[in-house]
């Protein structure tokens, strides 16, 4: 392509597909400074909080980020890998990503480019797809690292990256990865990793927690609580445990609107309460770990069951980089560049 161009035509890189996967984000550090800047950015993002900005950035700015970054920090801390001085969000995606890039590339060579971003917070979504641009990926496949669809996540990781491709003077082509919630080999993964964690010691109920939303998103249309219920229901059908058994809750409750119920806080104290006193709760929502499992539901979920007279509390960890969400990942991305390559 490029021996046909004048000579002082402007240097093209050779062309190239990008694949680059999306997360949620990460503060820089968990001093208030680094969180006040992060929980500004996600707080502020419609698709998160759809309040007029009237009404709630005078809130946010004068109430909220003088007390919430404090908090968050002090959290963070707790779960910070303070090897690499980052979250473990930002080390477990990175992994994830250099697993990928192992994969594609021995499946593809170097036509493909294969690097991850964040929706909040570094590395930027615009950065990443301008060093794609300039690397000479003429076609982009994008993929949110969330297997169920909702508009406070996959939505807004995908006009995050529109909005990239808005500063570009030569846009790529592109295409969005759909949600993969029922994929039988997410669901596989899922149920092995299941049995990998328990080996053998079946608790008496099986918790699948998803990070919540407000209960009126549903009604207004977000499929995210359908598809997170169908997700349990092929998990549990994966299993082959009884429907009793397994159950659908919610967690990370913010504000004073009602959410998706039950909240999981709640359902474990009400389950030890019930005499189950063995629990396993697992985070099918999270393809990483991150700040809501390693400290919400190790701390302050696992406190509340154990408050109420629960005994044995088991957490799954999420799918993260093992080998069978390798490469299901790898499998989700190899269909979406049919055609391209």
């Amino acid at each position: 392509m490029t021996t046909h161009l004048p000579q002082d035509h402007p240097k093209l890189a050779p062309a190239k597909v990008g694949v680059l996967v999306s997360n949620l984000g990460t503060p820089d550090g968990t001093s208030y400074w680094p969180m006040r800047r992060y929980l500004n950015e996600f707080l502020s993002d419609r698709r998160v909080i759809d309040y007029s900005p009237w009404l709630w950035q005078p809130l946010l700015q004068a109430v909220i980020l003088t007390t919430r970054p404090k908090k968050s920090g002090a959290n963070y801390k707790l779960i910070w890998n303070t090897e690499r001085d980052e979250s473990p969000l930002l080390t477990i995606t990175r992994d994830q990503t250099d697993a990928l890039r192992v994969a594609l590339h021995a499946r593809y060579g170097d036509t493909v480019m294969v690097d991850f971003c964040m929706r909040y917070g570094k590395p930027s979504t615009l950065d990443k797809v301008a060093e794609m641009e300039a690397a000479g990926c003429h076609k982009i496949v994008f993929l949110p690292l969330y297997p169920q669809y909702a508009g406070a996540t996959v939505a807004t990781a995908n006009d995050q990256f529109f909005r990239a491709l808005m500063k570009l003077k030569w846009q790529p082509a592109v295409r969005t990865v759909a949600p993969y919630f029922d994929r039988p080999d997410y669901i596989a993964a899922l149920a092995q990793s299941v049995r990998d964690t328990l080996a053998g010691d079946q608790p008496d109920i099986l918790l699948c927690s998803y990070h919540g939303l407000p209960k009126r998103y549903l009604t207004e249309g977000d499929p995210y609580h359908c598809q997170c219920q169908k997700t349990t229901r092929l998990l549990r059908e994966a299993l082959g445990w009884d429907a009793s058994r397994v159950m659908t809750t919610f967690q990370s409750k913010f504000g004073p609107e009602e959410w998706l119920q039950p909240y999981t806080v709640e359902e474990v104290a009400r389950q030890a309460k019930a005499g189950n006193k063995k629990i396993a709760v697992i985070s099918p929502a999270f393809s990483a770990d991150c700040i809501e499992t390693l400290e919400e539901i190790q701390g302050e979920i696992q406190h509340a069951f154990k408050d109420a007279g629960g005994e044995s509390f088991t957490y799954i960890p999420c799918l993260n980089d093992r080998s069978d969400h390798i490469a299901m990942l790898e499998q989700v991305i190899t269909e979406n560049l049919s055609g391209w390559i």
